[in-house]
């Protein structure tokens, strides 16, 4: 994965542990893809501060993943639902008894994870 991309997705997951300040510069540089020197001037301070702000928070984003998994668990807890849903969904084509089972099944796995 992209590192650009892995980090959006840490700033999702992890982004109400930051500051205002930081999660705001944050959603700038790696969701709206601004400059260093477009947001020190939206955020009224210097390209250095705004570096030192970027650099720091993507230390934390990595270490809070690294600790608490959250991402990692995100992509599993899809990659089982997507599975049980395309077994669900090869089991309903084979028999049509089970079919009214199969889907409130399918249903629950849908609204529930």
């Amino acid at each position: 994965m992209e590192e650009r991309v892995k980090l959006s997705i840490l700033l999702d997951l992890y982004g109400e542990l930051l500051t205002e300040k930081q999660k705001d510069v944050m959603d700038l540089y790696y969701n709206d893809d601004l400059s260093l020197a477009e947001i020190s001037e939206i955020a009224n301070t210097s390209r250095q501060a705004v570096h030192d702000i970027i650099k720091r928070c993507h230390k934390l984003l990595v270490e809070y993943e690294e600790k608490l998994k959250l991402m990692d668990t995100k992509f599993k807890i899809q990659q089982v639902k997507k599975c049980l849903l395309d077994n669900i969904d090869d089991l309903s084509i084979q028999g049509e008894s089970n079919l009214e089972k199969l889907e409130k099944i399918k249903k629950y796995i849908i609204d529930n994870i």
